[in-house]
């Protein structure tokens, strides 16, 4: 892979997140899919459709073993760089990260009780003034997510984003041009987490909004209302072919009540503040968390969606890594 494609542009805006150094071992690993996926890209993925010019959408530079027959020799001439012209049916994988920025996504965060208390709304361009979101299960999606799209763009496919609070905050249709990896780590990284959790009502409208089918890769610590009916959202993007794997982000701060005695509990979604004695319900609670992520997980893998239990404990990097690895074997 040359240096021009993995590179930022000079003078554009470098994502926090963004760690281009720590990811130079994972760029010759490819993000695949277990099922059919519309492309054409021979040996890449198994495609739903080969051949046609399609319609035009985009550029991209040269990497060596392209096909010579794409090139745009105009462009060539003019500027004296090589770009690929890309076609609408010429990217075998679309992948579209639906990221979940409730208020819940702050559990982790040192001010989340003051956030919470105080009902901070930041523009998401004031980045001096942004809250501590650092340790939060937002902060990890935000390190995994930036990372993968850059993979899957470095891979030569498509990546787009859904950002989920009430409904959609926020929409980029999948794309595998370099301006997409900026325009998506810029809004990774501007992601700010409120209000409660509307995941099924978000992932409908974006049904209706996506085009063709592709892989969803869902981001959530799913703390919902009504799961079935995420379930339900699920099911109805699988009878339109897509594919769909979850992860399912768990802070260690939620795995098991804290040590010691007495405790006030604040509500990262508006649900109010209990105070307790720790103890009385400490074994309560672990049996209750672990019923909870074994409904998600048999609710996801009943639907046909793939399921992968994360703590945010780990390292961003290794869970990609291992991810990338159970992906192409």
């Amino acid at each position: 892979m040359n240096s021009q494609q993995s590179s930022p542009t000079a003078g554009q805006h470098l994502s926090r997140f963004f760690e281009p150094s720590k990811l130079g071992g994972l760029e010759k690993m490819r993000f695949t899919t277990s099922r059919r996926v519309e492309g054409s890209y021979s040996g890449r993925h198994v495609a739903k459709r080969r051949g046609g010019a399609g319609e035009f959408v985009d550029y991209r530079e040269y990497s060596p073993g392209d096909d010579l027959r794409r090139l745009d020799w105009k462009a060539m001439g003019r500027t004296g760089r090589t770009y690929l012209k890309l076609f609408q049916d010429e990217t075998d994988l679309r992948c579209t990260m639906v990221l979940d920025c409730s208020g819940s996504m702050l559990q982790g965060a040192p001010q989340q009780t003051t956030l919470r208390k105080q009902g901070l709304v930041l523009s998401p361009f004031v980045r001096a003034q942004r809250p501590d979101y650092s340790g939060s299960k937002l902060e990890w999606m935000q390190y995994f997510a930036t990372a993968l799209s850059h993979l899957i763009i470095v891979g030569r496919d498509a990546v787009g984003m859904c950002s989920i609070k009430r409904g959609i905050e926020q929409y980029l249709p999948a794309s595998a041009s370099l301006q997409q990896r900026g325009l998506l780590h810029d809004s990774i990284e501007a992601l700010i987490p409120d209000g409660e959790t509307q995941l099924a009502s978000g992932l409908d409208d974006l049904l209706l909004q996506a085009g063709r089918r592709g892989v969803l890769l869902v981001l959530s610590d799913f703390l919902v209302g009504d799961f079935e009916q995420v379930l339900a959202s699920f099911r109805k993007f699988r009878a339109r072919g897509w594919e769909i794997i979850t992860l399912h982000l768990i802070h260690p701060q939620e795995e098991r009540l804290p040590e010691g005695n007495a405790f006030r509990f604040v509500g990262l979604e508006m649900d109010g503040e209990v105070n307790c004695q720790a103890h009385d319900l400490r074994k309560l609670y672990n049996e209750r968390f672990e019923q909870h992520v074994s409904n998600i997980r048999s609710g996801v893998l009943s639907a046909g969606c793939d399921y992968h239990r994360v703590s945010t404990a780990e390292s961003y990097l290794d869970v990609l890594r291992s991810f990338l690895v159970m992906r192409s074997a």
